[in-house]
C-alpha cells in the first residue's frame, strides 16, 4: 500500500503533507496528555510490530503494495492518536532508509495507514462490540475492525493514484504521474485487500485482541473508551 515517488503530483501530495502535519500535531498533544509513562514502553513496541509487518510487502498491480499494517490492533490496544504516531515514524523511517514508499508520498501514506486506518478500526470495533468482552461478538468486533480498517485504508491510496490521469496529464492527454485511472486502481486495490490482506490483518487483530484480553485487559484501550463513556452517560 506504500505509494512511491513519481506516483502523485503536487497538487495532491502537498495537501496530504499538510494534512498529515496537521493530525501529527494533535497527535502529539493527545499522546503527551493521555499516555502514562508505564505505557511508553508499550508504544515503541508498537511502532516495532508495524514496521516488522509491513516488511512482509507484495507487489501488486496500479504501481502499490499489498501488506499488512498493524495499525487498527494498535489503534484498539493504545489509542487511535497513539497509532498515528506509531504508523507515522515507521513510514518515515521506511521512506527515508529503505526506500519503501516515496519520500514526496510520506503525507498520503500516513493519511492512509497512520490516520484513516486507526479510525475506521477504532469506529467499526466499538460499533460492533457492544458491550462484549468476550465470544463471538468480541471475536467479529476485533476482526472487522482491521478488515476494514486496511480495506478503507487501501481504497483510500486506490482514489489518490487513481485520480491522478485527470488530474495531471499532457495535451495529448499522456499521464504525467500514475497512469492507471480509477476505474483500475480502485478494483485492483479492492479485490487484494478484501480477499487476502484484509483479512490477514483482521485474524492478526483477533489473536492479540484474545491474548491482551486474557492477559492484560486493562491495557486495552477500546475497553477503556467504551466504559468511560458509559459512567459518563449513565451519570
Amino acid at each position: 500500500m506504500h505509494i512511491p515517488d513519481g506516483y502523485l503530483s503536487p497538487q495532491t501530495y502537498i495537501p496530504l503533507y499538510g494534512a498529515s502535519v496537521a493530525f501529527w500535531g494533535i497527535a502529539l498533544k493527545k499522546v503527551k496528555r493521555e499516555v502514562s509513562v508505564r505505557h511508553v514502553p508499550y508504544l515503541a513496541m508498537a511502532a516495532a510490530f508495524s514496521f516488522l509487518i509491513q516488511m512482509f510487502n507484495i507487489p501488486i498491480p496500479g504501481g502499490t503494495t499489498g501488506h499488512a499494517v498493524g495499525a487498527g490492533v494498535i489503534a484498539l490496544l493504545l489509542g487511535p492518536w497513539t497509532a498515528v504516531i506509531a504508523v507515522s515514524v515507521v513510514l518515515i523511517v521506511q521512506a527515508f532508509v529503505f526506500g519503501d514508499g516515496g519520500i514526496t508520498a510520506i503525507g498520503a501514506n500516513c493519511i492512509n495507514m497512520a490516520v484513516v486506518m486507526p479510525f475506521v478500526a477504532l469506529w467499526t470495533f466499538n460499533l460492533i462490540r457492544g458491550s462484549s468482552q468476550s465470544g463471538a461478538r468480541f471475536v467479529a468486533a476485533s476482526f472487522l475492525s482491521s478488515y476494514l480498517g486496511l480495506t478503507a485504508a487501501a481504497l483510500c491510496a486506490a482514489f489518490m493514484f487513481g485520480i491522478q490521469p485527470a488530474i495531471a496529464s499532457t495535451p495529448d492527454g499522456r499521464p504525467l504521474y500514475a497512469p492507471y485511472p480509477l476505474s483500475i486502481a480502485v478494483p485492483v486495490m479492492a479485490v487484494e485487500h478484501l480477499l487476502l490482506f484484509s483479512i490477514v490483518e483482521g485474524i492478526m487483530t483477533v489473536i492479540l485482541m484474545r491474548y491482551f484480553m486474557k492477559n492484560e485487559p486493562s491495557l486495552i484501550y477500546a475497553i477503556k473508551e467504551v466504559s468511560y463513556d458509559k459512567i459518563h452517560l449513565e451519570a
